[in-house]
């Protein structure tokens, strides 16, 4: 078999080897298209049974999989095989059939009528029209014998590819069956992206011609590359297998994040969900993360058709504050809007979604969101025994700052901070932290608004690069700040997960680096082998250059050769 490169953008620097399984999108079939089977037309006194079979087999999938999932995931997706059951939508497919009707268009006409009523009658109901579509379709896939749309139903541990992939989707991925992603779109600071970093998968994305492959070919994903090498030779795998030997050495050193002098700096992971929480918490005795710098609450609810209440927010919120045993939990209150759209509360028909009502914002519109979210970590904390600490997202102002950690105080949370993702909010961020408790940077979001450039666009990374001087710069203003008054900086973006960019920002006077868990034993084995005053210079060194390019070459130069030799490709 011939081997061959495709190359993207990896995220992470891990490496494996599997069969790819591909996910499909909607079937695009015409509505008179005629069902066969073997190549032979269906007889038409066999289609009505085989409309109810689609039924049938789209209702039983989705059961399977709900049985598989959890928390909404698994609602959804059991609410979405009672709509498959229900004996309406067959009677009425089953009459449109009679009446002349085609089947693909028999059954399409009979969910559009009910996708109508469902809108006029609004509310609950027009809520389901999303599952009433997605029915829909995997049945019209089945009518014409393609595959559902969707994720796949993996048998053997595979690699995802995508054109890209909704974050829903990426959440509800079986962790035992996936080795990895590589999607055809998306960009490396995408929450797809940072979702699977989350859950410990290599990703790569923008890599051209993936989805012309065909199910079951074996690929070697490198992340830390991004390069998708198809049918590997045996040197290839050789590497590979090299590269999974050395992460596995290191996973074993789980001493506390510091460098080689003792200048400490915790070492946390990103979560999105309790389970999340206890796949990190569990994954060593206790030491090897110090705990979760960023719990991203929105993942919890990406499904969710309406707003949670306090009590479903309180038990997900004690599920993690208890797998963490009491260590430093930091819980983020909704990020909805734009690439993170919450069904209950992401605003329509925003022209520019990133720059509207999101974050912090949503409190405008939505007070009860907040005060709600608030309300149910203040009794999680009360009912586990702990001290969660909360920030809020997109905060631009001191005032706004002021405004959040007035809220949450009143609620008794006691660590108080919020993200510093915008250039306002690096600029006068030692007014703002005169406001609240600590800050956290958001690298992904600052490169993206100091830079204006849409995260999502795969095509613009270069300049979502947080190498970028105009990045470092804002990031070097708020951590100035921060050891000015004596108060915890943290990075929670990607940027955190670099190895060599964990010397610059602990140089730089960052205090602690969340990132997924996956890349902590690399940035340990980084800040273990440089002194702090090392660090410095390194940062000095990043600061003084003009470009992305400069700035890596320049903090090569000054690494340890033993890191060098590990860690740069």
């Amino acid at each position: 078999m011939t081997s061959f490169t495709l190359t993207g953008t990896g995220v992470g620097r891990q490496a494996v080897i599997g069969p790819i399984a591909t996910v499909h999108t909607s079937v695009d079939v015409d509505p008179d298209t005629v069902v066969t089977r073997n190549g032979i037309p269906v007889p038409a006194d066999k289609l009505p049974e085989l409309i109810v079979g689609a039924f049938n087999q789209v209702e039983q999938d989705l059961k399977d999989q709900a049985a598989g999932a959890s928390g909404s995931v698994a609602a959804v997706l059991a609410a979405a095989a009672q709509i498959a059951a229900d004996p309406a939508l067959r009677t009425k497919s089953t009459a449109n059939l009679a009446a002349g009707q085609p089947p693909v268009a028999a059954v399409d006409h009979a969910v559009n009528e009910f996708v109508a009523l469902f809108e006029q009658l609004g509310g609950m109901m027009a809520e389901r029209v999303t599952d009433l579509k997605s029915v829909r379709d995997r049945v019209i896939a089945v009518l014409v014998d393609q595959p559902q749309p969707g994720v796949p139903h993996l048998s053997e541990p595979s690699v995802i590819v995508a054109e890209d992939l909704a974050p829903a989707d990426t959440a509800a991925l079986d962790l035992t069956k996936v080795l990895a992603i590589v999607t055809e779109l998306g960009g490396p600071t995408g929450h797809t992206a940072i979702i699977a970093g989350q859950l410990g998968l290599p990703c790569v994305v923008q890599v051209r011609g993936v989805l012309q492959l065909d199910d079951g070919t074996v690929v070697a994903v490198d992340a830390a590359t991004g390069n998708i090498t198809v049918n590997p030779s045996d040197e290839v795998a050789a590497r590979i297998a090299a590269k999974r030997a050395f992460d596995t050495e290191l996973q074993s050193d789980n001493a506390p994040g510091a460098t080689a002098d003792g200048h400490t700096i915790d070492l946390l992971a990103n979560i999105g969900t309790a389970a999340d929480a206890v796949r990190a918490a569990a994954y060593t005795d206790g030491r090897l993360v110090a705990g979760s710098g960023l719990f991203r609450t929105e993942v919890l609810f990406l499904d969710a058709p309406k707003a949670p209440t306090v009590e479903q927010q309180k038990g997900e919120y004690a599920k993690v504050l208890t797998a963490f045993e009491g260590r430093k939990v930091v819980v983020r209150t909704l990020d909805a809007g734009a690439d993170k759209p919450l069904a209950f509360a992401t605003q329509p028909d925003e022209e520019n979604p990133a720059l509207g009502v999101r974050g912090f914002r949503s409190a405008r519109l939505h007070p009860e969101l907040l005060t709600d979210q608030l309300a149910a970590l203040a009794q999680a904390a009360a009912d586990t025994g702990t001290k969660p600490w909360v920030m809020a997202p997109m905060v631009a102002t001191p005032a706004e700052a002021r405004d959040f950690a007035e809220q949450a105080r009143d609620y008794g949370l006691e660590q108080v901070g919020v993200m510093i993702e915008v250039p306002s909010a690096a600029l006068r961020a030692r007014a703002i932290l005169a406001e609240v408790d600590f800050v956290s940077i958001g690298s992904n979001d600052l490169a993206q608004y100091t830079m204006a450039t849409d995260r999502l666009r795969g095509e613009l990374s270069d300049l979502l690069d947080a190498w970028q001087p105009a990045v470092l710069d804002l990031i070097a203003a708020t951590a100035s700040a921060g050891r000015e008054l004596g108060k915890p900086v943290g990075v929670c973006g990607e940027s955190a997960a670099d190895p060599l960019m964990a010397l610059v920002l602990t140089g730089l006077g960052v205090t602690s680096l969340s990132m997924s868990v996956g890349s902590v034993p690399a940035v340990r084995f980084s800040l273990r082998r440089h002194t702090f005053a090392q660090c410095e210079a390194i940062a000095h060194a990043a600061l003084a250059a003009q470009s992305p390019d400069e700035a890596r070459s320049s903090v090569i130069a000054l690494l340890d050769p033993e890191v060098k030799a590990a860690l740069v490709a």
